[in-house]
């Protein structure tokens, strides 16, 4: 049968294994992880709401009842796109049909001090470091000797007022209201600050205009202080400098501003658009035959999205099935199909009763789009119990007021 490679376990890689299922094809999964990451509540487990295992679930899991899929724990090192080969820590793996889907890394804009001092969160041990270090930060504030180093310790700045960043800053925001104060009665948690850096002129810049509004209004109500039209110059790891503001002192700063498509060595530099592979409608990379990408690392234009399709779990998991039908026709020497993006709308939570959903031709912010946000994101978990674990979390966290995965397993250290 005709092998398939799909770097990476992510949304879209799920979807085009699972979419070849019974079909006349050897599926075989490459991932440095033996799971798959519900990315989408990472900054719960970023902020104590949630136990790491409730957004992981094992990947050979998910797959135990597909005879045609195999998973491989490898790190893929290069690719030969000539022999169709793969160069990995695990060996040389050959292939009919490759299928890049390794997702997207984080983007620093060339600030390599950033990149050294700033807090990334785009997976599950990051988001355990930064849960780790701000834990760490208010023990640490119980023993300084000056107001100004409590204050820095206690000072949380995020850069990019995205889904990721408005979510992040809003629990942030509940820790201090709801958390805090009865962990550290001697601790003045008054003196928390959240700060949250947008280049733009408005927080969830690819939403409508009504629901970054409401997102704005959410965010000061819970004491987020918004800074709006300012792009980090430089970072230390004592403060941010700022090319039209003054410097803000903060011991913690998470990068949440923007990120690439994560790239794998061998395929031609001139496939590569804005940091992505640039791909045909029927996700084929330019120029490389039987290589696709999808999901965040694959970049298409359309009339919809002249900048590219955005680079959101839905794209991923669409794209993912329609490459696998198209795998199958092409196999049964059927006509292929280009691949339409259907956009489902998007939603972010501020908080406690607190979301805003951009459907279609409806959008509506509030409790009831909380509701709807916590559904969502509640059914599109892996796995049954992850669910149910998940679904108890929340529901204690809301009538206890409380978190209670607030531990430090193990220390971060720069």
């Amino acid at each position: 049968m005709p092998r398939v490679v799909i770097i990476g376990g992510g949304f879209g890689g799920l979807r085009l294994a699972k979419s070849l299922k019974n079909k006349r094809f050897q599926v075989l999964m490459l991932d440095q992880n033996n799971y798959h990451t519900f990315q989408p509540l990472l900054y719960q487990v970023a902020t104590a709401g949630l136990e790491p295992d409730s957004i992981a679930y094992p990947i050979r899991k998910i797959f135990k009842n597909q005879t045609n899929f195999f998973f491989r724990m490898a790190k893929v090192n290069s690719i030969d796109t000539n022999t169709k080969c793969i160069k990995s820590n695990i060996g040389d793996i050959q292939y009919d049909y490759l299928v890049i889907a390794t997702g997207s890394t984080t983007n620093y804009f060339g600030m390599k001090d950033v990149e050294e001092f700033a807090m990334p969160m785009k997976h599950v041990a990051e988001a355990l470091n930064l849960r780790s270090l701000i834990l760490q930060h208010f023990e640490k504030a119980l023993l300084v000797d000056t107001k100004a180093e409590q204050e820095a310790l206690m000072s949380f700045a995020i850069v990019g007022a995205g889904p990721t960043g408005v979510e992040l800053a809003g629990a942030l925001a509940e820790l201090k209201k709801h958390v805090l104060p009865s962990d550290y009665p001697d601790l003045d948690i008054r003196r928390m600050s959240i700060h949250l850096i947008e280049m733009a002129d408005e927080v969830l810049p690819p939403m409508s205009e009504i629901s970054s509004k409401k997102a704005f209004q959410y965010l000061e109500k819970l004491g987020v202080t918004l800074w709006l039209g300012q792009s980090v110059q430089s970072y230390d790891g004592e403060t941010i400098t700022f090319k039209k503001a003054k410097p803000l002192p903060a011991k913690t700063l998470i990068w949440a501003a923007g990120v690439k498509g994560n790239l794998v060595q061998g395929i031609p530099t001139e496939s590569v658009i804005k940091g992505r592979y640039g791909v045909d409608a029927f996700n084929q990379i330019n120029g490389v035959e039987a290589v696709y990408a999808i999901g965040d690392v694959a970049y298409l234009e359309t009339e919809d999205f002249p900048q590219g399709l955005p680079m959101l779990a839905q794209v991923a998991i669409q794209q993912g099935e329609q490459l696998a039908k198209n795998m199958v026709a092409k196999e049964e020497g059927k006509a292929v199909k280009e691949f339409v993006y259907k956009d489902l709308g998007t939603m972010a939570t501020i908080g406690r009763n607190k979301a805003v959903v951009d459907l279609d031709k409806i959008k509506f912010q509030g409790l009831f789009a909380w509701f709807v946000w916590m559904f969502i994101h509640l059914i599109s978990l892996a796995g049954f119990r992850n669910k149910v674990i998940t679904f108890f979390n929340w529901s204690y966290n809301y009538f206890n007021f409380d978190k209670g995965v607030r531990l430090i397993i193990r220390k971060y250290e720069r």
